[in-house]
């Protein structure tokens, strides 16, 4: 009877065959649309030149950049919306949206209508209802693997557009890479609907303040701590291509022989360590690890970069930290918000991410103009000293087992 109980409780240890469908086909979501949205980003400024305005840097950056901004304005009244009507709704909506900026950037036949179409896509903000999602549908003790498979997709999907582009690119033009994008978001919704288990009800009007929300403790360190390392991500990577070229003496065209392995490297690493962090109650001490060594990659940087072996080092290094860190921060956040109020706190979070991924890349691009490469990795270095001082003050939520009978139920 006793071996027969012990059976019955040993599911909670592995995912239910649910959880593993809501995880891969939710990753697949976010990689569909994000697919697109990296496969523009290597050769837009070669594209830009072709059009009207396309010649005013200015404007090629803002139009970069404005999809970033209208994420960071948009995420919050999605994840609410996600709250009030339902997770799946406000994605479809999200994605339709998307795709219709996607369609407008490939029509478009001046800087002008580039901007309204990356406006468009950026008001497609479904980041925080996905996650608020895949929360929904995972269990605590599973929700962080679940974070990291959604996470590792990102991650992957950018070191293979950094390869693909430049082909693409050349085939079918960036009208057609507009249109890709467009096309898969429409995909992504037919896998919502057909592959992505039944969400749970709507909480409807039962929600909290969402000045609640933004100043709850717990959730202002989570939401520090996103901003920091997205503005940190953005920063480095105003320069690294640059310290690439001149330190490693690797063509820009060459750059994705060491941006594809260091993040494949980092994937065989996080897995042991999410793993660690979920199973064996490790959370804090991975969690704070994580941050720890994005203080050396930084400081390796800035003082020992000149060589193309010591910069593959460091950025397998980041890579690791980044991905352990984008799979905890979003399941971290989950289980401290109030279950009314996932949607609205995941919003916030996203928006906060956005924020750090703009003002990352604007003051990046400033101090490397006004005070060198170095100047940059020395700021990161001292960005992430203060991110860890503020997690080490963090109250890290108790894992809690949810019995098999309660997840079947």
């Amino acid at each position: 009877m006793q071996q027969n109980q012990t059976k019955m409780s040993s599911p909670t240890d592995r995912m239910s065959p649910e959880e593993r469908r809501a995880g891969a086909s939710l990753a697949a979501i976010f990689a569909l649309r994000m697919l697109g949205l990296f496969l523009i980003l290597p050769v837009f400024s070669v594209y830009a030149k072709t059009l009207p305005g396309g010649d005013n840097l200015a404007l090629v950056g803002f139009a970069l950049g404005a999809y970033g901004l209208t994420q960071a304005v948009f995420q919050i009244p999605y994840g609410i919306a996600s709250d009030l009507y339902g997770r799946k709704l406000v994605i479809v909506i999200g994605l339709v949206i998307f795709a219709i900026g996607s369609f407008v950037a490939a029509w478009a036949p001046s800087m002008n209508w580039i901007i309204v179409g990356r406006v468009l896509q950026g008001a497609g903000a479904i980041s925080a209802a996905v996650t608020a999602l895949a929360a929904d549908l995972t269990r605590e003790e599973h929700r962080t693997k679940v974070m990291a498979m959604i996470g590792s997709s990102i991650g992957l999907v950018f070191a293979l557009s950094l390869v693909g582009a430049p082909l693409l690119y050349g085939l079918i033009g960036m009208g057609g890479l507009f249109s890709m994008t467009g096309v898969l978001a429409l995909a992504a919704i037919v896998l919502l609907l057909k592959a992505v288990p039944p969400a749970p009800p709507p909480h409807g009007h039962a929600k909290l303040p969402l000045r609640q929300v933004v100043l709850d403790p717990d959730l202002m360190r989570l939401n520090i701590g996103i901003f920091l390392l997205h503005m940190v991500q953005m920063a480095m990577f105003v320069v690294l291509p640059h310290a690439l070229v001149s330190h490693g003496g690797l063509e820009a065209a060459a750059h994705w022989k060491v941006y594809l392995p260091a993040v494949l490297v980092s994937f065989a690493i996080m897995v042991p360590a999410i793993i660690a962090a979920e199973r064996k109650d490790k959370m804090r001490p991975i969690f704070l690890a994580a941050i720890g060594l994005l203080v050396v990659v930084q400081s390796g940087l800035w003082i020992f970069s000149g060589s193309l072996w010591a910069l593959a080092l460091w950025l397998t290094l980041f890579f690791v930290a980044f991905n352990v860190l984008e799979a905890t921060l979003p399941s971290l956040v989950s289980r401290t918000a109030h279950p009314a109020a996932k949607g609205a706190a995941l919003g916030v979070y996203n928006t906060t991410q956005a924020l750090g991924l703009f003002i990352g890349g604007a003051l990046g691009g400033y101090i490397a103009q006004n005070f060198g490469d170095n100047a940059v990795f020395a700021a990161c270095t001292g960005l992430m000293l203060v991110w860890l001082v503020v997690a080490n003050s963090m109250n890290f939520p108790q894992r809690r087992v949810t019995p098999a009978a309660t997840q079947s139920a």
